[in-house]
């Protein structure tokens, strides 16, 4: 069986305040984007995950997809699977395809196997690895709050508008991000501004972590302006970085850039 596991953009990020158990209070848009990694598992004798596509640091053994296996199957009674992961989707670039890959597979694993889990039990699954990891279960434009897990619906379609991903040849660590940032309640809700015409969305909607990444990675900072230029109605680095992304009433003519960026049209 594959499955196709999809990336995000953050469309607002508010960090609200430090939390007693270490973790933080936040508010954010996950908007779902067509880019796509690819997952493909069949049942083996023995255990084993092998990945292609973009190198994907640390050991195999700690990849997500192996930890959703491990976890369910003290719950299921699951074959051992030969499992192979495609990676498409940009590592350390606030793009979720690793709580997408993780996500799809508990998705993957329902589905092959009948274990009749319904929305909510492959969500609290998917929570245990990671606090947007649940948001792909759906993986529908959703409110997120708590600590990114907790989901209200919200009604935004940008599919009228051209997207456009960049991701620089940086990697921006998210504890590093967490430690830079100032919490900070708004004085709007992003709940209601993401209510405003996108045209809107420059003057109003921010991501807290930019003020710090920019300052230790002003080429990022330099990729939101140059997008800015080009006639972006609006632009923000996703999540904690590195990736940025633009959204712009028709596909624009962007510069050059060099072959150690990665750009999508999507």
């Amino acid at each position: 069986m594959i499955l196709f596991p999809n990336a995000k953009i953050n469309i607002g990020l508010h960090i609200l305040n430090r939390r007693c158990d270490g973790y933080h209070d936040l508010e954010t848009v996950f908007y779902p984007i067509p880019l796509h990694d690819a997952l493909e598992a069949v049942e083996a004798t023995t255990l084993n995950f092998e990945s292609s596509g973009i190198v994907i640091p640390g050991i195999a053994g700690d990849n997500l997809c192996l930890k959703a296996y491990k976890m369910i199957k003290k719950d299921f009674d699951l074959p051992a699977l030969s499992i192979h992961l495609h990676k498409k989707i940009p590592i350390g670039a606030g793009l979720g395809g690793g709580s997408s890959d993780a996500a799809y597979f508990i998705r993957l694993l329902n589905e092959k196997f009948r274990l009749k889990l319904d929305t909510a039990a492959m969500q609290d699954y998917a929570r245990k690895l990671g606090a947007d990891c649940a948001f792909f279960i759906e993986s529908k434009p959703v409110f997120a709050y708590g600590k990114g897990e907790e989901f209200k619906d919200v009604s935004l379609d940008l599919s009228a508008y051209s997207l456009v991903l960049i991701m620089p040849p940086v990697f921006v660590s998210t504890a590093d991000a967490f430690r830079g940032v100032k919490p900070r309640i708004p004085e709007t809700p992003l709940q209601e501004l993401i209510k405003l015409p996108v045209e809107q969305w420059k003057e109003h909607i921010r991501n807290d972590f930019e003020e710090s990444v920019f300052r230790t990675y002003p080429i990022i900072q330099g990729l939101k302006n140059s997008l800015y230029d080009a006639g972006a109605l609006y632009v923000s680095m996703s999540g904690s970085g590195a990736a940025v992304y633009g959204v712009f009433a028709d596909k624009p003519e962007l510069p050059l850039f060099d072959e150690s960026y990665h750009v999508f049209y999507v």
